[in-house]
């Protein structure tokens, strides 16, 4: 069977980002918690993530339940943690009931939160700094793997909120950073209102930064590019812009744009002259969850892009929602993507 050489360099270029991130995860390593042991897939990523040696990991179960899960693979150097059997536990019970006491938390609630929910025991964890992250979802809501990140670990320092992003690889594509982009919010925040939005623009180009290495340049999306349409919903736009400016003034970022005159630059040049951002956007703000949404699944299915995310930005320590449609390999991703996190802690 032949090989397109369009199939090879889109895989080159997937590969190529990738990769870099595994390099950098290897060469810092951070423990990162899975709790998922009644999944598969944890277990064939953790194989992976071992033998590529990209993080240390724990995963959380009864030895019984981890030697059945992973039967056939070779998980040996990850570190079980039993709940029952921990010797920290009972630390982990009185931190939360610490934490949640306002919130009427017991110490006979709190064990049973723990021990019935590996994600709440392994976000105690990384409170209590026996792990660096986690990474969690594969079969777990996107709510039920938030919240006890948001009661336990809270906010991130100067953040404002918590939000979600795709990092996108689009292949053959001349556009954002060589086909790299952030698009953001992409899976937490329905509706935001203009603070909100010009947060989700910080912490976006802080994360592009962060995981692309090169500058970030932000357009606020909208149906309207510098006032050519007049509703409700461009005014939310064009207020984030303005506070996202005032509030991160040596961020490259402008709006309000349409998606085109945002990452091509004749158009941009055209519809938006004189900015500085127009055509040559690589982390794109959407206005609300539906954009996002639909956006970053149009460009996965349409362009062939790689979607590796969401990812959150803005809570204390770095975890990370996974669809529950994800492969093995998408997990070794993101466990790769959330050690390089770990590393700017």
């Amino acid at each position: 069977m032949k090989i397109s050489s369009k199939f090879i360099e889109r895989s080159q270029k997937i590969m190529g980002f990738i990769d870099t991130i595994k390099a950098r995860a290897k060469a810092d390593k951070k423990t990162i918690v899975l709790p998922e042991s009644e999944d598969r897939r944890t277990y064939e990523a953790a194989a992976q993530i071992l033998k590529e040696d990209l993080a240390n990991l724990i995963i959380i179960g009864s030895e019984e339940a981890v030697k059945k899960g992973s039967e056939g693979l070779d998980v040996s150097k990850a570190t079980i943690v039993d709940p029952e059997k921990n010797e920290k536990t009972q630390a982990y019970v009185d931190k939360l009931v610490e934490l949640r006491a306002k919130k009427g938390m017991t110490p006979e609630k709190a064990r049973e939160t723990i021990l019935n929910d590996y994600t709440y025991y392994g976000v105690m964890m990384v409170k209590m700094g026996d792990a660096d992250g986690l990474v969690s979802g594969a079969c777990h809501s996107t709510a039920n793997t938030l919240r006890p990140c948001l009661q336990i670990l809270k906010t991130k320092p100067g953040t404002k909120l918590v939000s979600a992003f795709f990092l996108m690889v689009v292949p053959d594509c001349e556009y954002g950073d060589d086909g790299v982009f952030v698009f953001g919010d992409c899976g937490l925040n329905q509706n935001p209102n203009p603070e909100e939005l010009a947060a989700i623009a910080g912490s976006s180009a802080e994360s592009f930064k962060l995981l692309v290495q090169e500058e970030p340049v932000v357009a606020m999306l909208s149906h309207s590019t510098k006032g050519s349409a007049k509703h409700a919903d461009v005014d939310k736009v064009v207020e984030a812009t303005r506070i996202a400016k005032e509030s991160y003034p040596d961020l490259k970022l402008d709006g309000e744009f349409q998606l085109d005159a945002a990452i091509v630059p004749s158009v941009g040049a055209s519809k938006a002259p004189g900015s500085s951002v127009a055509g040559k956007a690589n982390v794109l703000i959407f206005p609300d969850l539906d954009a996002g949404n639909i956006g970053y699944k149009l460009t996965q299915r349409l362009a062939k892009a790689e979607a590796y995310g969401p990812v959150t930005q803005g809570i204390a320590k770095p975890v990370n929602d996974l669809s529950r449609g994800c492969s093995a390999e998408d997990i070794v991703g993101v466990v790769a993507i959330t050690a390089v996190q770990c590393q700017a802690e």
